[in-house]
């Protein structure tokens, strides 16, 4: 079968296509068929040399959300069978016409559900969910920022707002289209943080008090200005640095009552389970009813995985790059 892995960091052509024997499910393990595999910035900062997530190893062998069909299953496999449809985030070794993983996070989806669409309920739709939900505690009404709003995880965000109640949902992105890309999506409000003045449009956009909820993925100034437009008693996410920079935050502009939420998915998935579990039921249920609509940017072939990894540092899609056996 074939797989894509590097053997050196730097840019999207250390990548490399290979032929390896079919991995065998171990112990709680079962073999997934892919059909779709979501390609993660986190995994082009990885390839890059930058430890997001705590490592950035050679050789490397990158991780995604897989979606695909059960092949076979490993000893004391509970609950899943042979040809069902499975999502799940793989941490290493996805781009592959098969993966092996375990059973823990695994999603079951609908036959009828698009197995590109799938990979961004793993990874993508929990963050944005949980992200609100469980670190910003969003209550209906409550006005939201979200950054870098046309991304895999941002666009789902944006829909994910509106769907939890958000009575503004304010996105940033760098360019227009980005911006027109996340009105469509429900945005009210939509602010180009290119632009010098786009603390004070924001701002504008709040009567002057800033955003409820700020959710935050770039990192650098971003995220120092991103403290200017928290609302008083407001809450800051922050759930990511596309940037690789992560400044001190200054004491000052948290004395004034505002309050900063680190967020990570793996600390929901190791300890709320109850919580993710019923995040996924009603994820599931809000893409069934199209309140929610994960948006593929492109769909290449997986022998093309340098193309996606380019695009996704050119910062040029949107929504979700799937690689496709």
């Amino acid at each position: 079968m074939r797989i894509v892995r590097h053997y050196e960091h730097g840019a999207p052509s250390v990548l490399r296509l290979e032929e390896v024997e079919k991995p065998q499910p171990g112990p709680g393990q079962v073999l997934i068929r892919a059909e779709a595999i979501g390609v993660t910035f986190a995994e082009v900062q990885r390839r890059q040399g930058i430890p997001i997530g705590g490592h950035a190893g050679l050789p490397g062998a990158p991780g995604g959300d897989v979606a695909g069909t059960v092949e076979a299953l490993g000893e004391g496999v509970t609950g899943f069978a042979v040809g069902d449809r499975v999502v799940g985030d793989v941490d290493r070794d996805a781009y592959a016409d098969y993966v092996v993983t375990g059973t823990d996070w695994l999603i079951k989806i609908p036959q009828d559900l698009d197995a590109a669409a799938a990979t961004l309920l793993p990874s993508p739709a929990q963050t944005a969910y949980h992200a609100i939900k469980e670190a910003g505690r969003l209550r209906p009404g409550q006005s939201i920022v979200i950054d870098a709003a046309s991304g895999g995880v941002g666009h789902l965000a944006v829909q994910i707002a509106k769907a939890l109640g958000a009575g503004k949902v304010i996105a940033t992105a760098s360019t227009q289209a980005k911006l027109d890309f996340a009105r469509e999506l429900g945005a009210d409000v939509t602010v180009n943080y290119t632009d010098e003045d786009w603390t004070d449009q924001i701002l504008a956009a709040t009567d002057g008090r800033g955003a409820d909820i700020v959710l935050e993925t770039v990192g650098g100034d971003v995220l120092l200005k991103s403290l200017g437009i928290t609302a008083q008693f407001g809450t800051l996410v922050f759930y990511g640095s596309a940037s690789g920079d992560i400044p001190d935050l200054p004491t000052l502009a948290l004395s004034r009552m505002k309050n900063v939420a680190g967020f990570s998915l793996y600390a929901m998935l190791y300890n709320k389970q109850d919580a993710v579990a019923e995040g996924q039921r009603h994820l599931l249920d809000l893409i069934a009813s199209g309140e929610v609509k994960p948006v593929v940017h492109d769909r290449l072939p997986l022998d093309e995985a340098v193309k996606a990894h380019e695009l996704l540092e050119a910062r040029a899609q949107l929504g979700k790059i799937v690689l496709v056996p």
